[in-house]
């Protein structure tokens, strides 16, 4: 029987139940969820057994069914059953060298003392992520790849759990000493999208589309040398920021409806869940999911959040992507607070390519393609007048979008285009099916400063959004332009701040927790070089029959990666600490300054703030020796979910009865979210000494939000010991003053014992 949808159900354990087994270990009886779906719907046991998709044994005491809408409701209405949602195609979607030596991560870089000491670079201390497991909930891994060698590597860990599934063009050769399983997850996707297309992709953990092989190798690539993109942009040595970690790779997504990658991508609960529930079952240490939602989802629609949750209970470090729909307020994803939640921003790397106009005017550009042209000018003509006659001219008409352009008007000029609707490969595709001789890709204001290089299909660069407007300002003013593309070059470009946010990354307040400041950390995420599927173009694009081994991407799915090596060398370097407690120190050590020692910047080139990048840019070393630690537990989380009004987050915990509910930013987190305060609010917070010298002693300093008091008590904290705990309580009361009703100020409070630097962002909005 074909089902409407799929549907994933939290079903709580019963006395007797076999719910927490798989169903290769269903022996005796039938079991319960089972009988559940028999009972409620006009199933033989027969039907019912071949309508459940996944049951999850690890995570979730939970099954995933093909369901009718009917049958679903009444399957929640029953006292065992927390909740049950609906899998929805292309609510999750992927969130797409230099990089790690911009962050000071080599051997001797960074602070080289820890209490007076001189001693080696966090690498060297880590022992390079020896032996930590890293699990990816990704596209699939290009095995083959350089950067997923094992020479030199010991015997795989003896926790490890996991399987090498084979399946298309993969075996368990595949699997080595350095890519230590893979596994792939279909039956949400079929069961949504039909059979699997196999010539759009592999019935296997295979990689066809590159994503997941490109943040594979950011983890945890080996050191590769003389690699560089197709035309030989970055050349270099390539490796991951954690070389010795072993890798793990969970295939998830697939192709958009079942077409090809140039369509896009889609990930379904169902089947990230059962990946997440054999990753906790097989040893993972980390999990770096580089997915996201397309807007807000409460926790009990969030497959990758009742995942992650189930996760940091095994204390598994969980790295998300904060999602690509920036720079639009509110629309970061992944927030649930046990998770980190990783913003993307740049590097100090650029790929120059300037633009030389008829008047003499110089326009800086950047891309990664050769831009090989036969003259020196070509007539210069802005899209919107060149389209085809049918064209409407509206806001659309200047972004070369598919079938717009009139190859009559077009033929060997350079075309100006702006983005906006369709893709930035795509507009490149149009301009060279209607003739053109390059393109010049103009940013539109939400892009900014923000410029993501491609390797386009013909001559093309990219410009900032002002810059394209001086373009179109010397097109409209000039009988006949004219323009020169110059070659591409790469450039290490001490002169501008590094690094500032990418336009696309998403922002916050959490529109679902906004007491909880989202998102937490930030990373390159801009123009990122890592390995590739070597059946992928660079541009993905069906009509591109280019390959190439090493790739640009760009996205929060390329900041990600970079957050979960650094939690994998925190984690070889301190074993015992908890999730939580890596977290603390990833992000109260990080920075809210550039190369240059200024704020770091939006795209737009305003002052970034928490809701830009959480508590600053992620620095490492800094990470590995933070001073102090805001930890926290599963309970904790549950007693949060409670006070925001979940209280069937796990079937044998039951929400304690208040009097007067506490803060929701009460949870002892390393940042601080007051949304709509009307007039005072105290919250604790719980500091773990996990310095070198245990007899210690941090001072507190305050940078206050405007319009608001902060007040922390005690203002200073004496350590006798590592280990020990100190409480204290931060007041923060509204002004005088008349702060807009919603809308956010920002500051920070920090301790500090002279060596560490432990500060936590703050955000407060008024009622």
């Amino acid at each position: 029987m074909w089902r409407e949808c799929n549907f994933s159900v939290d079903h709580l354990a019963r006395r007797g139940s076999d719910l927490d087994l798989p169903l290769e270990e269903w022996t005796n009886g039938k079991p319960d969820y089972l009988q559940d779906i028999e009972e409620h719907t006009a199933d033989t046991e027969e039907e019912a057994r071949a309508s459940l998709l996944y049951s999850y044994k690890n995570s979730i005491n939970g099954f995933s069914a093909l369901l009718t809408v009917d049958e679903a409701a009444v399957l929640s209405k029953r006292d065992e059953v927390v909740s049950a949602f609906p899998s929805i195609p292309n609510k999750f979607s992927l969130q797409t060298t230099r990089s790690w030596k911009f962050l000071g991560l080599e051997d001797g870089l960074g602070d080289r003392r820890r209490h007076g000491k001189r001693r080696g670079g966090l690498l060297h201390e880590a022992k390079y992520g020896k032996d930590v497991i890293v699990g990816l909930l990704d596209s699939g891994i290009w095995p083959e790849s350089r950067s997923f060698h094992d020479n030199g590597l010991g015997p795989v860990p003896k926790k490890w759990k996991g399987i090498c599934q084979a399946g298309d063009y993969f075996n368990a050769s595949h699997c080595n000493r350095k890519l230590i399983g893979a596994r792939y997850y279909l039956k949400a996707y079929e069961a949504s999208n039909g059979p699997l297309n196999v010539s759009n992709d592999y019935r296997s953990p295979r990689d066809r589309d590159g994503h997941g092989t490109h943040t594979a190798s950011t983890v945890g690539g080996r050191s590769v040398k003389n690699v560089a993109a197709l035309g030989g942009f970055a050349r270099g040595t390539a490796t991951g920021g954690a070389p010795l970690v072993r890798l793990a790779m969970y295939k998830v997504c697939w192709p958009l409806g079942g077409k090809t990658l140039e369509d896009g991508d889609t990930c379904l609960e169902a089947d990230m869940l059962a990946a997440i529930d054999d990753a906790i079952g097989d040893g993972v240490d980390i999990l770096s999911i580089s997915i996201g939602s397309n807007g807000p989802i409460g926790f009990s629609e969030d497959g990758i959040s009742i995942g992650a949750l189930h996760a940091i209970k095994r204390n598994i470090v969980v790295s998300c992507a904060a999602g690509n729909s920036g720079p639009t307020p509110a629309t970061v994803s992944n927030t649930g607070p046990w998770i980190i939640t990783v913003g993307a921003s740049s590097i100090d790397r650029v790929f120059s390519s300037p633009v030389d106009l008829g008047n003499g005017m110089k326009i800086k550009g950047q891309t990664a393609t050769l831009n090989k042209l036969k003259k020196r000018n070509y007539p210069l003509v802005y899209a919107a007048d060149v389209v085809e006659p049918h064209v409407p001219m509206n806001a659309t008409a200047g972004q070369c979008l598919p079938g717009s352009l009139w190859p009559k008007k077009m033929k060997g000029k350079i075309v100006l285009c702006f983005r906006g609707q369709g893709t930035r490969i795509g507009k490149g595709a149009e301009v060279k099916r209607a003739g053109g001789a390059a393109m010049i890709l103009g940013n539109s204001a939400p892009n900014g400063n923000e410029i993501v290089v491609d390797a386009h299909v013909l001559p093309a660069t990219g410009v900032v959004a002002d810059e394209a407007l001086k373009i179109l300002s010397y097109i409209k003013s000039t009988k006949k332009p004219t323009a020169k593309l110059n070659a591409a070059e790469t450039v290490l470009d001490d002169s501008n701040p590094a690094p500032f946010m990418a336009g696309f990354s998403s922002t916050g307040p959490s529109s679902l927790q906004p007491n909880i400041l989202k998102p937490d950390i930030t990373a390159p995420g801009l123009n990122i070089l890592a390995a590739w599927s070597e059946t992928s173009s660079p541009t993905k694009l069906v009509s591109d029959h280019r390959r190439v081994k090493y790739n640009f991407d760009s996205g929060t799915s390329m900041a990600c990666p970079h957050v979960a090596a650094v939690a994998a060398l925190v984690k070889a370097v301190h074993p015992t600490w908890s999730s939580a407690a890596i977290r603390s120190a990833i992000m109260t050590t990080a920075t809210t300054k550039n190369s240059l020692g200024k704020e770091i910047t939006a795209a737009s080139g305003n002052i970034a703030n928490s809701f830009n990048y959480g508590t600053g840019h992620v620095r490492p070393t800094k990470a590995s020796d933070p001073g102090l630690v805001y930890d926290a537990s599963y309970t904790d989380y549950l007693l949060h979910l409670c006070d925001n009004g979940v209280g069937n987050a796990d079937p044998k915990f039951k929400c304690p009865h208040r009097k007067v509910p506490p803060s929701t930013s009460n949870l002892n987190y390393p940042s601080l979210a007051i949304s709509s305060l009307k007039g005072s609010t105290t919250v604790k917070r719980t500091v773990t000494n996990v310095g070198g010298s245990g007899k210690t002693v941090y001072f507190s300093k305050i940078d206050q939000p405007e319009g608001f008091s902060v007040i922390i008590n005690p203002r200073i904290l004496h350590f006798s010991h590592v280990g020990e705990k100190k409480n204290f309580t931060i007041q923060v009361q509204k002004g005088t003053g008349k702060n807009t009703i919603g809308e956010y100020f920002f500051g920070w409070y920090l301790w500090t014992d002279g060596i560490h630097v432990v500060r936590s962002p703050i955000a407060v909005s008024a009622a």
